[in-house]
């Protein structure tokens, strides 16, 4: 489950308003959410058949796409990144490694594909008639035979493809999951199929089929053409010019449009279906904005569920890039809707000061931008000045849509989870309204007294420390815990 995107082009998500279709998407919503609940508990009881101490499939490989390839619907997991999705165990070794793991997905399996595609078959059918199904020969013809010239990117599970498919000829972003690792690329199918699914909201990427086959599994989403939110914000030189192509530096009316429409997907996720879903790899990457500067969350394949928001669970592993991981969800394998919180608060962040969550090129010291901001953070509204892109020319109303954000943001970055806001806050203070329970609490010095005092500094605990430390590396590890079925 990942997001790649190439350098031009990206997935089409639903338009910014949706108004002639409305009644009946709803209505496909509906079906979609009926259909994921039996999912849910059909999955559940094949799990519980099955779980004999494997682990959960990673679902997004690390993308390895060229130069000119950004991440869509697959992780970015180049061993030069230092933004590389990773998994770290917690088993009986008192260290946790860290290990790149590269697979072609062209490499043969043992398993017989007959019983794979059964096997799915079984798994999927509570959710196969919520989207289209298409053949595998449609999917061949939309990649012209999967030709390199389509590919807009790879990872250990997972090749994408652009592409047209259907009588409209309606523009697709093919992800292909499969190749050696058989049973482990089935669930990771099965799950993000289940998840994506049931997801219906203006600001997610929507999926609109799959396609079972012994050749492979295929996930078919709609195309995005206007580019990551990471290509708008970081691929520009000290000049505001784009190094790949003509881009424009992008406005804060853009950023604060973006910071609203993400916070909204978030909220869907966590309580617009049936289960909380936890996207656990909340990044500019995994934002796509489209030709009408409209922000949609992709790339479910870290995405997982939990019973409810504020009911967190415990994890055998840790997924998802370094830079945006809550500090519980690392040190301990905490995961809750506060871990997606957190990473939404790095994304504000980005989003104000126009800086990467960890940048190598910064002096030593400064890489970790949440490290760096937050001194700033704490001396609230008047801290914009420092914190701001500089690449940006605000006015009076930017300077108070600028506060609000960073006065979220500082929530968000809260060290402790139990303090940061529920996504429902997060959009109340975001758009500003006083009728919110903790927006008296800005009122002293532009800052949340309950929010975000337990900074980041020398005096932390070692193994803070060390997530720090391996914050500034670029690992990858593919492999899953068994959080299948939740």
């Amino acid at each position: 489950m990942g997001c790649i995107m190439s350098s031009s082009t990206l997935i089409e998500g639903h338009q910014g308003t949706i108004q002639g279709a409305v009644d009946g998407e709803e209505a496909e919503c509906k079906k979609r959410r009926m259909a994921w609940s039996r999912a849910l508990l059909f999955s559940a009881a094949t799990t519980m058949k099955r779980r004999g101490g494997g682990g959960e499939d990673r679902s997004k490989g690390g993308g390895l796409g060229s130069e000119n390839n950004d991440a869509w619907l697959l992780a970015d997991a180049r061993a030069d990144s230092v933004n590389s999705s990773f998994r770290i165990s917690f088993g009986a070794q008192a260290e946790a490694a860290t290990v790149l793991l590269l697979v072609s997905p062209e490499d043969g399996g043992a398993e017989d594909e007959g019983g794979r595609v059964e096997s799915v078959e079984r798994s999927i059918s509570p959710v196969a008639g919520s989207v289209a199904r298409f053949s595998f020969s449609e999917i061949r013809a939309a990649t012209r035979d999967f030709s390199g010239g389509r590919e807009l990117g790879r990872g250990a599970l997972s090749r994408v493809y652009r592409g047209r498919i259907g009588a409209g000829r309606r523009a697709v972003a093919i992800k292909k999951i499969g190749g050696g690792r058989g049973r482990e690329s089935s669930k990771a199918f099965c799950r993000e199929l289940m998840i994506a699914s049931a997801l219906c909201h203006p600001n997610v990427v929507p999926l609109i089929g799959f396609c079972v086959d012994p050749q492979g599994l295929f996930l078919v989403y709609k195309y995005v053409s206007g580019g990551s939110l990471d290509r708008h914000l970081h691929h520009h030189d000290n000049k505001g010019r784009n190094k790949k192509s003509k881009m424009k530096v992008l406005p804060w009316e853009v950023r604060y449009k973006v910071a609203i429409g993400v916070a909204r997907a978030v909220e869907h996720l966590h309580n617009g279906t049936d289960k909380c879903v936890i996207h656990r790899d909340i990044k500019p990457s995994n934002i796509l904005i489209s030709s009408n500067r409209t922000p949609k969350l992709c790339d479910f394949g870290l995405a997982t569920w939990i019973h409810g928001p504020s009911l967190p669970f415990l994890c055998k592993s840790v997924k998802g890039t370094f830079g945006y991981l809550a500090p519980e969800y690392f040190q301990h394998g905490k995961l809750s809707d506060k871990t997606d919180i957190y990473a939404l608060g790095v994304v504000l962040l980005e989003l104000i000061t126009g800086r990467k969550a960890i940048d190598q090129t910064r002096p030593q010291g400064d890489e970790n931008l949440v490290l760096w901001a937050k001194p700033f953070l704490q001396q609230g509204a008047e801290a914009i000045g420092k914190l701001a892109d500089s690449r940006l020319k605000p006015n009076s109303r930017h300077w108070n849509e600028m506060s609000r954000v960073l006065q979220t943001t500082t929530a968000c970055l809260s060290s402790e989870e139990s303090t940061r806001p529920s996504i429902g806050k997060v959009i109340a203070m975001l758009q500003g309204d006083e009728t919110c329970n903790e927006w008296s609490e800005f009122t002293k010095n532009s800052l949340l007294s309950g929010y975000g005092s337990q900074s980041h500094n020398s005096a932390e605990k070692p193994d803070m420390r060390n997530h720090l430390a391996l914050a500034m590396l670029g690992v990858s590890d593919n492999e899953e815990d068994d959080l299948y079925g939740r």
